[in-house]
């Protein structure tokens, strides 16, 4: 008989600076796996917190087996440390992924897992369908993100929904095998195809804490599945450029008609200047989306490790890696 059989869901939870909402997190994820007719174990990973984040995950992963902490070198970001997570995954099943503010309830792992196992869904995935979370201008600005998104992506993203979710393994399998370093994980999770369903939900204010997510890393979040999922924006650059080489020439030809025949030049110094300027200012707009993306490409070109383990705490054993150079 197998000593350490294989959980059959393996909880993912990304963290950073979570030590207020921890203890209340812990709790519930021991209910859940508890409770659960199927085995679990949950993937802490610690996303270089400054606070005792760290200290707490280790007690718990030492003291407790269905407890892994995964312990990155610094803070790489929330879909890395997602990611991070994922590669040490070793469930027969499949992976709940959840943030550690308990905003997203642990307890949908039992009908997920049922969708899951009995109705062979790959993908099932949270829709916020009520929030309690977030005041008018934050609902308001989170639906015009998706919907912007939604235009200027080539994969279409739910709307209302975020990492929440349980898949497949071979889902994971797959994303496991992407490489690349900008990593938007709903975006690469609804561009998979298989059978996939969106999952309403009552979404929760933080347990405690503020959120993490601010106004600036959110804009880097769109940038990067933008970037990651989109020609959009170079070829609106290219139709802007078509447009502003018609006005040109038809501004040429009017020009040269009334010097022609009606012997008088076009004034107007102060509409050159601002058409010189606003050409100027749209060059140097496509230049920043083009380098964009060449900044990209050059960063997935280095292939260096999407993340840095520190040290991990699997079956209550401490393992820092040594990253020798292999000879």
């Amino acid at each position: 008989m197998e000593e350490n059989p294989k959980p059959d869901i393996s909880i993912v939870v990304p963290l950073y600076n979570e030590e207020e909402s921890l203890p209340m997190l812990i709790e519930r994820l021991i209910m859940v796996m508890a409770s659960s007719p199927f085995k679990v174990n949950t993937i802490l990973i610690d996303d270089g917190s400054t606070d005792r984040t760290r200290e707490i995950i280790t007690t718990l992963a030492k003291k407790n087996a269905a407890f892994f902490s995964l312990i990155l070198s610094k803070n790489h970001g929330h879909q890395l440390a997602i990611t991070a997570g994922m590669n040490y995954v070793n469930s027969s099943k499949g992976v709940m992924i959840i943030d550690g503010d308990l905003q997203d309830p642990p307890e949908l792992i039992i009908p997920w897992y049922e969708l899951l196992t009995e109705k062979n869904y790959d993908v099932i995935y949270g829709v916020r369908a009520m929030r309690d979370d977030e005041g008018g201008f934050k609902k308001i600005t989170s639906n015009l993100f998706y919907k912007g998104l939604n235009w200027l992506t080539s994969e279409p993203i739910p709307l209302n929904s975020g990492d929440f979710c349980m898949m497949s393994t071979r889902i994971i399998n797959l994303m496991n095998a992407m490489p690349e370093r900008y990593r938007f994980v709903r975006g690469m999770r609804a561009s998979m195809g298989f059978k996939q369903k969106a999952y309403p939900y009552d979404r929760q204010k933080r347990v405690a804490g503020e959120t993490h997510y601010t106004f600036k890393k959110m804009s880097r979040l769109a940038l990067d599945a933008i970037y990651g999922f989109s020609e959009v924006p170079y070829r609106i650059m290219i139709k802007f450029g078509i447009v502003l080489i018609g006005i040109s020439t038809i501004y040429l030809l009017y020009s040269m008609i009334k010097a022609l025949v009606f012997g008088t030049v076009v004034s107007g110094f102060l509409g050159l200047l601002s058409c010189i300027i606003l050409i100027g200012g749209i060059n140097l707009f496509g230049l920043g989306i083009l380098g964009g993306y060449i900044v990209r490409n050059f960063f997935e070109l280095k292939s260096r490790p999407l993340f840095i383990i520190d040290e991990y705490i699997k079956d209550q054993e401490t393992i820092r890696p040594q990253y020798n150079r292999e000879s």
